[in-house]
């Protein structure tokens, strides 16, 4: 949303987030927000509000400050908005990780049922999908995957499905050994996680197309940035 048609914001509830192009751009549009949230009896709360530069440049923005009256707002390196981690490097792999620590502690709050010779394989597998799953997939629709994230994403996978499925007896030596990955995903037989996510982002594409042309994030899809990228 725009502000007096000039400050952009995104907004959710009580959570907003000011986008500019640099620290004087933020400090006007914060200070507009102000004025206008005061003008029907809301303050802002300076200890809960922070800022953050992301730049190539290292040191941009050092020199400079945000500040409200007598208050001056704290800058970081990193803070999390709608339960997603945003960087000064905009790194992807810092939100995937996190998602994953969400996902093991939700996966070791219920593997003593996934291990359980009194629920069938079956209900194992609805646990995973509708209690486990959606932790890790929490707006999977912005990730942008590298080979190496695709790969401890399915590790992450083949440790639960290795829990539901158990062992299997070797058919020549009579022991039991672990399940290989090719054979979990012959058990499997629903889509893997990483094809889930590829196919949530197209569907996420399809659906911002569709939107007007007033909408920001049609504007982001078929937006060209200008200038040239720099080297490396």
């Amino acid at each position: 949303m725009k502000l007096n048609g000039k400050h952009q914001l995104l907004a959710y509830a009580d959570d907003v987030n000011i986008l500019g192009r640099g620290t004087h751009t933020l400090q006007e549009s914060a200070e507009a927000l102000v004025a206008a949230t005061r003008e029907i009896g809301l303050e802002e709360i300076a200890v809960k509000t922070k800022y953050m530069v992301m730049s190539r440049d290292q040191n941009a923005g050092q020199n400079h400050s945000v500040r409200i009256d007598n208050s001056t707002f704290e800058r970081v390196e990193e803070f999390k908005y709608l339960r997603t981690n945003l960087t000064i490097q905009n790194c992807i792999w810092e939100e995937i990780k996190g998602r994953l620590m969400s996902g093991n502690a939700c996966y070791l709050s219920v593997q003593n049922l996934l291990s359980s010779r009194m629920l069938s394989r079956k209900l194992k597998m609805k646990i995973y999908r509708t209690i486990i799953l959606p932790v890790v997939l929490y707006g999977c629709e912005a990730l942008s995957l590298t080979i190496r994230e695709e790969r401890k994403l399915r590790v992450f996978e083949n440790m639960v499905l290795r829990k539901i499925f158990g062992p299997r007896r070797d058919e020549v030596t009579g022991e039991w050994r672990r399940l290989h990955n090719e054979e979990q995903s012959d058990l499997y037989s629903s889509t893997n996680i990483v094809r889930v996510i590829k196919s949530r982002r197209m569907r996420w594409a399809g659906h911002v197309a569709r939107m007007g042309e007033e909408r920001g994030a049609y504007s982001v899809l078929v937006g060209k940035p200008e200038g040239r990228r720099p080297l490396g």
